[in-house]
């Protein structure tokens, strides 16, 4: 029987969504696995008083989120989710972590039966709903298997073609092997693991403890205490994976992947979260004025996630002082805490957890 090519859809073009896009596109167009026409879902903006989802299916350049990035020319730009989501058979789902669970009830009704999706998005959700995975939130609203895609995979670097590693995080490994199919290259080695939620919570954690890095280069206070943070915070982050997801028996040698320790490395020293909390500690700023003026229309993910994670351990009634790195991150970013404060957390940090 003839097997019918699958049809992707992107869902987001943001820096990494458009970086992603470059390796999608280009593997899309030379496997007969996949259809070549890859819709990309674009929030439409207005650059220089034209649509920027025109730009980029004229010029195959994102000039806002990735400029200087040539898009493969079968990148399709689509300012409708509906009209981008419609017959897809695979999902990339990759928009900031606050934005997903409107955006997938905007897809309720499209996405067909059997259609499975990998989520690239950062952070993770506690509301009224209780503390959720980005990848639940999906599954639930749409009805698919999702995984996830964590690493030490920094946009720009990924969109230069540089070498890096990559962690797929599945329940189905037939899915988790469809997806490296459609993103691995030479110089974007990927590794499929059955353990989803601490890939996940990873790829989530990570970004707390790069908020603490920040703030340490922007006390000046050296390599050794970021080191430090790395390791304390790699502590909170397993201890949090084995509090709230004992069922899944978390693996030790998942933090040992590109989604773990390397990611973290990595972000701890040149991601946006690291950048953006040195210019707190260092101007006084607030984290929403330095967002507007750094990121470009990005979002900050750290401090959202400290607070969201500060808020299930209040509902668990967890005492904040068994993640101490974690909460001084939330205070100084929500509570008006100095970061000069921040060195505090480390002082008294347990050696081990």
């Amino acid at each position: 029987m003839l097997r019918m090519a699958k049809k992707i859809c992107i869902v987001g073009s943001g820096n990494w969504g458009s970086s992603i896009a470059k390796i999608i596109g280009a593997n899309a167009a030379a496997s007969p696995d996949f259809e070549s026409r890859v819709n990309m879902f674009v929030k439409e903006e207005v650059i220089q008083n034209r649509n920027l989802s025109e730009i980029i299916n004229e010029s195959h350049e994102n000039v806002k989120y990735l400029p200087g990035h040539i898009l493969p020319e079968n990148i399709i730009a689509v300012p409708d989710l509906a009209t981008a989501a419609t017959d897809a058979d695979m999902f990339i789902f990759v928009v900031p972590h606050q934005f997903i669970e409107g955006l997938c009830n905007e897809m309720k009704g499209v996405v067909k039966p059997g259609a499975i999706g990998i989520s690239l998005i950062k952070g993770v959700d506690h509301s009224d709903k209780g503390f959720r995975l980005i990848s639940s939130i999906i599954g639930e609203i749409l009805k698919m298997d999702v995984s996830v895609l964590m690493g030490a995979n920094i946009a720009h670097e990924v969109a230069s073609g540089m070498f890096c590693e990559t962690t797929i995080g599945t329940k189905s490994l037939p899915n988790g092997q469809a997806f490296k199919k459609l993103l691995q290259t030479p110089n974007f080695r990927i590794c499929v693991v059955q353990d989803l939620e601490t890939v996940e919570i990873c790829g989530a954690l990570k970004n707390i403890v790069a908020c603490g890095a920040g703030f340490v280069d922007g006390l000046g206070l050296g390599d050794n205490t970021k080191a430090a943070v790395i390791r304390l915070g790699l502590m909170e982050m397993m201890k949090f994976t084995r509090v709230f997801f004992p069922e899944v028996k978390p693996q030790t040698a998942t933090f040992l992947e590109s989604c773990g320790v390397a990611d973290l490395v990595t972000t701890c020293y040149g991601g946006r979260n690291r950048r953006v909390s040195e210019a707190f500690a260092k101007t006084g700023k607030s984290i929403v004025e330095l967002e507007k003026e750094m990121l470009n229309g990005q979002k900050l993910q750290g401090p959202q996630t400290a607070s969201e994670v500060v808020s299930v351990l209040k509902s668990k009634s967890i005492d904040l002082n068994e993640y101490p790195l974690f909460t001084a991150v939330y205070r100084i970013c929500f509570e008006n805490l100095p970061p000069s404060s921040f060195i505090e957390c480390l002082q008294n940090h347990p050696e081990h957890m």
